[in-house]
Protein backbone atom coordinates (compact mmCIF):
# COMPACT_ATOMS: atom_id res chain seq x y z
CA UNK A 1 0.00 0.00 0.00
CA UNK A 2 1.18 3.68 -0.66
CA UNK A 3 1.82 6.68 1.68
CA UNK A 4 -1.43 8.02 0.45
CA UNK A 5 -3.17 4.96 0.99
CA UNK A 6 -1.91 4.00 4.49
CA UNK A 7 -2.80 7.81 5.07
CA UNK A 8 -6.43 7.41 3.46
CA UNK A 9 -7.06 4.26 5.92
CA UNK A 10 -6.36 6.45 8.71
CA UNK A 11 -8.98 9.05 8.00
CA UNK A 12 -11.45 6.42 7.11
CA UNK A 13 -11.17 4.90 10.96
CA UNK A 14 -13.10 7.54 12.40
CA UNK A 15 -15.85 7.77 9.66
CA UNK A 16 -16.13 4.13 10.12
CA UNK A 17 -16.28 4.08 14.12
CA UNK A 18 -18.97 6.34 14.14
CA UNK A 19 -20.78 4.31 11.45
CA UNK A 20 -20.59 1.24 13.52
CA UNK A 21 -21.24 3.14 16.37
CA UNK A 22 -24.94 4.67 14.52
CA UNK A 23 -26.02 0.75 13.84
CA UNK A 24 -25.24 -0.44 17.28
CA UNK A 25 -27.10 2.30 18.86
CA UNK A 26 -30.53 1.73 15.85
CA UNK A 27 -29.91 -1.86 16.60
CA UNK A 28 -30.29 -1.25 20.80
CA UNK A 29 -33.50 1.12 19.45
CA UNK A 30 -34.71 -1.66 17.55
CA UNK A 31 -34.74 -4.39 20.10
CA UNK A 32 -36.39 -1.46 22.55
CA UNK A 33 -39.65 -1.02 19.90
CA UNK A 34 -39.94 -4.97 20.08
CA UNK A 35 -39.70 -5.31 23.77
CA UNK A 36 -42.33 -7.77 24.86
CA UNK A 37 -42.98 -5.16 27.78
CA UNK A 38 -44.64 -2.68 25.12
CA UNK A 39 -48.74 -2.81 24.58
CA UNK A 40 -50.34 -4.24 21.50
CA UNK A 41 -52.13 -0.69 21.05
CA UNK A 42 -48.73 1.30 21.38
CA UNK A 43 -46.85 -1.15 19.06
CA UNK A 44 -50.06 -0.62 16.51
CA UNK A 45 -48.85 3.05 16.08
CA UNK A 46 -45.22 2.38 15.40
CA UNK A 47 -46.18 2.93 11.86
CA UNK A 48 -47.23 6.50 12.43
CA UNK A 49 -44.55 7.28 15.05
CA UNK A 50 -41.40 5.25 13.00
CA UNK A 51 -39.50 5.18 16.94
CA UNK A 52 -36.79 3.38 15.56
CA UNK A 53 -35.81 6.11 12.77
CA UNK A 54 -37.28 8.93 14.61
CA UNK A 55 -35.01 8.13 17.92
CA UNK A 56 -31.72 7.21 16.10
CA UNK A 57 -32.28 10.88 13.90
CA UNK A 58 -32.43 12.56 17.40
CA UNK A 59 -29.20 10.87 18.46
CA UNK A 60 -30.38 8.40 21.13
CA UNK A 61 -28.04 5.92 22.50
CA UNK A 62 -27.95 2.81 25.10
CA UNK A 63 -25.82 5.11 27.11
CA UNK A 64 -27.23 8.38 27.19
CA UNK A 65 -29.10 10.53 29.41
CA UNK A 66 -32.71 11.45 28.18
CA UNK A 67 -35.62 13.94 29.29
CA UNK A 68 -38.82 12.72 27.91
CA UNK A 69 -41.03 16.09 28.77
CA UNK A 70 -44.61 15.73 29.07
CA UNK A 71 -44.76 11.63 28.34
CA UNK A 72 -48.45 11.73 28.90
CA UNK A 73 -49.23 7.79 28.93
CA UNK A 74 -46.03 6.79 28.56
CA UNK A 75 -46.20 5.68 24.65
CA UNK A 76 -42.22 6.34 24.16
CA UNK A 77 -41.34 5.68 27.90
CA UNK A 78 -42.25 2.25 26.72
CA UNK A 79 -39.53 2.05 24.34
CA UNK A 80 -37.01 4.49 26.26
CA UNK A 81 -37.17 2.94 29.17
CA UNK A 82 -35.61 -0.74 28.19
CA UNK A 83 -33.21 1.25 25.70
CA UNK A 84 -31.68 3.08 28.84
CA UNK A 85 -32.22 0.87 31.45
CA UNK A 86 -28.78 -0.85 31.98
CA UNK A 87 -26.29 2.17 30.68
CA UNK A 88 -28.67 5.13 30.34
CA UNK A 89 -30.77 7.69 32.44
CA UNK A 90 -34.29 8.50 32.18
CA UNK A 91 -35.92 11.27 33.44
CA UNK A 92 -39.67 11.74 32.63
CA UNK A 93 -41.14 15.13 33.11
CA UNK A 94 -44.46 14.72 33.74
CA UNK A 95 -47.00 17.16 35.61
CA UNK A 96 -46.37 18.24 39.13
CA UNK A 97 -47.47 16.92 41.12
CA UNK A 98 -49.32 19.64 43.14
CA UNK A 99 -51.05 20.66 40.24
CA UNK A 100 -54.69 21.93 40.64
CA UNK A 101 -56.02 20.00 37.78
CA UNK A 102 -57.83 17.09 38.00
CA UNK A 103 -56.70 15.77 34.77
CA UNK A 104 -53.15 16.96 35.47
CA UNK A 105 -53.18 14.38 38.38
CA UNK A 106 -55.03 11.77 37.12
CA UNK A 107 -52.57 11.57 34.16
CA UNK A 108 -49.55 11.40 36.69
CA UNK A 109 -51.28 8.92 39.16
CA UNK A 110 -51.86 6.47 35.79
CA UNK A 111 -48.10 7.06 34.51
CA UNK A 112 -46.86 6.70 38.01
CA UNK A 113 -48.76 3.06 38.34
CA UNK A 114 -47.66 2.29 34.83
CA UNK A 115 -43.99 2.84 36.04
CA UNK A 116 -44.61 0.72 38.89
CA UNK A 117 -45.60 -2.04 36.84
CA UNK A 118 -42.94 -3.77 35.26
CA UNK A 119 -39.29 -3.94 36.39
CA UNK A 120 -38.10 -2.12 32.91
CA UNK A 121 -39.18 0.86 34.44
CA UNK A 122 -37.58 0.84 38.36
CA UNK A 123 -34.52 3.26 37.34
CA UNK A 124 -37.22 5.82 35.43
CA UNK A 125 -36.85 9.05 37.49
CA UNK A 126 -40.17 10.54 37.30
CA UNK A 127 -39.07 14.62 37.10
CA UNK A 128 -41.88 17.41 36.96
CA UNK A 129 -41.99 20.17 34.08
CA UNK A 130 -44.85 23.10 33.81
CA UNK A 131 -44.69 25.54 30.41
CA UNK A 132 -46.07 28.59 32.73
CA UNK A 133 -44.42 28.28 36.14
CA UNK A 134 -41.25 26.38 35.01
CA UNK A 135 -39.95 23.33 36.78
CA UNK A 136 -36.67 21.58 37.13
CA UNK A 137 -36.49 19.15 34.41
CA UNK A 138 -33.26 17.61 35.41
CA UNK A 139 -29.95 18.67 36.88
CA UNK A 140 -28.55 21.29 34.44
CA UNK A 141 -26.19 20.48 32.13
CA UNK A 142 -26.77 16.87 32.66
CA UNK A 143 -28.32 15.40 29.62
CA UNK A 144 -27.76 14.23 26.66
CA UNK A 145 -30.67 14.49 24.62
CA UNK A 146 -34.62 16.44 25.51
CA UNK A 147 -36.95 14.98 23.65
CA UNK A 148 -40.71 16.35 23.40
CA UNK A 149 -43.20 14.62 21.15
CA UNK A 150 -46.32 16.68 19.96
CA UNK A 151 -46.65 19.03 22.41
CA UNK A 152 -46.03 22.50 21.58
CA UNK A 153 -49.09 23.26 20.66
CA UNK A 154 -50.64 22.62 23.80
CA UNK A 155 -48.03 24.51 25.67
CA UNK A 156 -48.93 27.30 23.47
CA UNK A 157 -52.82 27.42 23.92
CA UNK A 158 -51.90 27.40 27.65
CA UNK A 159 -49.61 30.47 27.49
CA UNK A 160 -48.68 31.58 24.23
CA UNK A 161 -44.83 32.54 23.35
CA UNK A 162 -43.98 33.33 26.80
CA UNK A 163 -44.68 29.65 28.14
CA UNK A 164 -43.01 28.44 24.55
CA UNK A 165 -39.92 30.73 26.13
CA UNK A 166 -39.95 29.34 29.37
CA UNK A 167 -40.11 25.45 28.31
CA UNK A 168 -37.14 26.37 25.32
CA UNK A 169 -35.06 27.69 28.15
CA UNK A 170 -35.55 24.45 30.49
CA UNK A 171 -34.32 22.31 27.78
CA UNK A 172 -31.55 24.51 27.19
CA UNK A 173 -30.14 24.48 30.73
CA UNK A 174 -31.08 20.39 31.38
CA UNK A 175 -28.88 19.90 28.54
CA UNK A 176 -25.27 19.45 28.20
CA UNK A 177 -22.98 21.86 25.66
CA UNK A 178 -23.66 20.10 22.51
CA UNK A 179 -26.79 18.22 23.44
CA UNK A 180 -29.82 17.33 21.17
CA UNK A 181 -33.55 18.72 21.52
CA UNK A 182 -35.67 16.32 19.69
CA UNK A 183 -39.19 18.46 18.46
CA UNK A 184 -41.86 15.96 16.92
CA UNK A 185 -45.32 18.16 16.59
CA UNK A 186 -48.39 18.21 14.14
CA UNK A 187 -47.35 20.55 11.38
CA UNK A 188 -49.38 23.36 10.30
CA UNK A 189 -48.70 24.33 6.40
CA UNK A 190 -46.53 28.04 6.44
CA UNK A 191 -49.49 28.92 4.67
CA UNK A 192 -51.67 28.51 7.20
CA UNK A 193 -49.86 30.67 9.50
CA UNK A 194 -51.59 34.04 9.42
CA UNK A 195 -55.02 32.16 10.32
CA UNK A 196 -56.74 31.39 13.48
CA UNK A 197 -54.59 28.21 14.08
CA UNK A 198 -53.93 27.93 17.75
CA UNK A 199 -56.52 26.17 19.06
CA UNK A 200 -56.32 23.79 15.51
CA UNK A 201 -53.89 21.48 17.43
CA UNK A 202 -50.75 22.02 14.47
CA UNK A 203 -47.88 24.33 14.99
CA UNK A 204 -46.29 26.31 12.83
CA UNK A 205 -42.23 24.63 12.22
CA UNK A 206 -40.97 28.27 11.31
CA UNK A 207 -42.42 29.38 14.63
CA UNK A 208 -40.83 26.18 16.67
CA UNK A 209 -37.86 27.05 14.55
CA UNK A 210 -37.53 30.50 15.84
CA UNK A 211 -38.40 29.94 19.29
CA UNK A 212 -35.63 27.70 19.61
CA UNK A 213 -33.00 29.93 18.03
CA UNK A 214 -34.44 32.26 20.79
CA UNK A 215 -33.31 30.08 23.67
CA UNK A 216 -29.86 29.86 22.40
CA UNK A 217 -29.97 26.65 20.00
CA UNK A 218 -28.87 25.68 16.81
CA UNK A 219 -31.26 24.71 14.49
CA UNK A 220 -29.12 21.44 13.03
CA UNK A 221 -31.58 19.52 10.84
CA UNK A 222 -35.46 18.31 10.24
CA UNK A 223 -36.61 15.13 8.88
CA UNK A 224 -39.63 13.70 7.15
CA UNK A 225 -39.53 10.81 8.80
CA UNK A 226 -42.82 11.47 10.08
CA UNK A 227 -44.41 12.96 7.14
CA UNK A 228 -48.08 12.32 6.06
CA UNK A 229 -48.62 14.18 3.16
CA UNK A 230 -52.55 13.03 3.22
CA UNK A 231 -53.12 15.48 6.00
CA UNK A 232 -54.04 18.71 4.66
CA UNK A 233 -54.25 20.23 8.83
CA UNK A 234 -57.70 21.51 7.96
CA UNK A 235 -60.46 19.20 9.71
CA UNK A 236 -63.49 19.99 11.67
CA UNK A 237 -62.42 19.09 15.21
CA UNK A 238 -58.50 20.23 13.60
CA UNK A 239 -56.22 17.55 14.94
CA UNK A 240 -58.37 15.67 16.97
CA UNK A 241 -60.40 14.33 14.11
CA UNK A 242 -57.84 12.11 12.90
CA UNK A 243 -57.02 8.92 14.64
CA UNK A 244 -56.31 7.94 17.08
CA UNK A 245 -58.90 10.43 19.01
CA UNK A 246 -61.63 10.29 15.95
CA UNK A 247 -63.38 13.38 17.54
CA UNK A 248 -66.24 12.75 14.87
CA UNK A 249 -67.16 9.28 15.50
CA UNK A 250 -68.55 7.62 13.32
CA UNK A 251 -68.94 10.34 11.21
CA UNK A 252 -66.52 10.21 8.03
CA UNK A 253 -64.81 8.00 9.95
CA UNK A 254 -63.42 5.70 6.75
CA UNK A 255 -61.87 8.88 5.38
CA UNK A 256 -59.82 9.93 8.39
CA UNK A 257 -58.83 6.53 9.01
CA UNK A 258 -57.30 6.16 5.50
CA UNK A 259 -55.96 9.83 5.82
CA UNK A 260 -54.21 8.32 9.37
CA UNK A 261 -52.14 10.05 11.98
CA UNK A 262 -51.53 13.55 11.78
CA UNK A 263 -48.50 14.87 9.17
CA UNK A 264 -45.60 16.05 11.39
CA UNK A 265 -42.73 17.94 11.62
CA UNK A 266 -39.05 16.27 12.99
CA UNK A 267 -36.55 19.02 14.59
CA UNK A 268 -33.19 18.53 15.94
CA UNK A 269 -31.25 21.19 17.73
CA UNK A 270 -28.27 21.67 19.29
CA UNK A 271 -26.83 23.55 22.36
CA UNK A 272 -23.69 25.30 21.28
CA UNK A 273 -20.61 23.65 22.51
CA UNK A 274 -19.10 26.84 23.44
CA UNK A 275 -21.48 28.73 25.72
Amino acid sequence: MTATGKKLSWLALPALALCTSLFASETAIQAAVEHPSRTAANTERDQYRNPTATLSFFEVRPDSTVVEISPGAGWYTEILAPLLHQQGKLYAAHFPANSSSEFAQRSRAAFSEKMASHSVYSKVQISEFAPITGVQIAPDGSADVVLTFRNLHNWYMQGGEDAMHIAFNHFYQALKPGGVLGVVEHRLPEAKRDSNWVQSGYFPQSLAIELAEQAGFVFEASSEINANPRDTADHPRGVWTLPPSLRLGEQDRDRYLAIGESDRMTLKFRKPQQQ
